[in-house]
């Protein structure tokens, strides 16, 4: 955007000549200038906290309803160990879901009269589920591997350092994880350059990744205390934590890695 000048001599543009008709009021005249236009509709705080109440439902309820068939299927899983396999299986469909609420959340509209979010997650879930697949599958199944081998940890005979060691391999993988979710939801990396991406920002941004630690931890206090269900019912205010988090991933990512 250029700033506006004033037109230059020559130019064909000339002040309204004497006698045309065009003249400023007279003083005394009663003719006063146009009063400063208020703010239009939506642009109040309460409009912006409606517009984020409508966009969260909504999110939220695209969100359940994208992974639904999966979560479904969880709910025929008992409590066994044996059953992660499929637990890992019916938990495929979650990621495009959450990679299109993180997308609807990251593009929402602030004004009230102009609140697309329905629109903003089927398109966010058209660009994103095969690129998210291609990472959230393999994590899955690395995630399922420790899970399992922790639950059968006494039938392996390691050394119980071992335990320590997996326990914390498997967390380093889930922030890797909330790193490479957001990169792949809002940008259109090769798949090899998200996951090296995602490592860079694992040590780049220790606060975003301590971001990240608080929402795992709050997700597995509100699972072991109340219900499996409330972090699924909870989904779209805790991804909106993420991307509140991971500001500066994303400022990084759009100035340094973006042309």
């Amino acid at each position: 955007m250029t700033p506006a000048t004033a037109p230059a001599a020559g130019s064909g543009a000339t002040a309204p000549a004497a006698g045309s008709g065009a003249t400023a009021p007279a003083a005394g005249s009663g003719a006063t200038a146009p009063a400063a236009r208020p703010g239009s509709f939506g642009d109040g705080a309460l409009s912006r906290a409606a517009a984020l109440i409508h966009t969260l439902v909504t999110v939220e309820a695209l969100l359940l309803l994208a992974a639904s068939p999966g979560l479904a299927g969880l709910l025929f899983l008992g409590a066994d160990p044996s059953n992660l396999p499929l637990a890992a299986v019916c938990l495929l469909p979650l990621g495009p879901a959450l990679s299109a609420a993180l997308y609807a959340l990251h593009h929402r509209d602030h004004d009230l009269t102009d609140l697309h979010p329905a629109r903003t997650y089927r398109r966010g879930y058209r660009l994103n589920t095969v690129p998210v697949l291609k990472l959230w599958a393999p994590l899955l199944g690395w995630l399922t591997v420790i899970a399992f081998t922790l639950t059968h940890f006494s039938a392996t005979g390691l050394p119980g350092w071992w335990a320590v060691l997996l326990a914390a391999i498997g967390l380093a993988s889930l922030l890797w994880g909330g790193h490479a979710f957001v990169l792949t939801s809002l940008f259109a990396f090769r798949t090899r350059d998200t996951a090296r991406l995602a490592g860079y920002f694992l040590f780049r941004h220790a606060r975003a990744t301590l971001g990240a630690v608080s929402l795992l931890v709050l997700t597995a206090g509100l699972t072991a205390l109340l219900t499996e269900a409330l972090p699924a019912l909870l989904a779209a205010p805790l991804l909106l934590s993420l991307l509140h988090s991971s500001r500066p991933v994303i400022a990084e990512t759009e100035e340094d890695f973006t042309a």
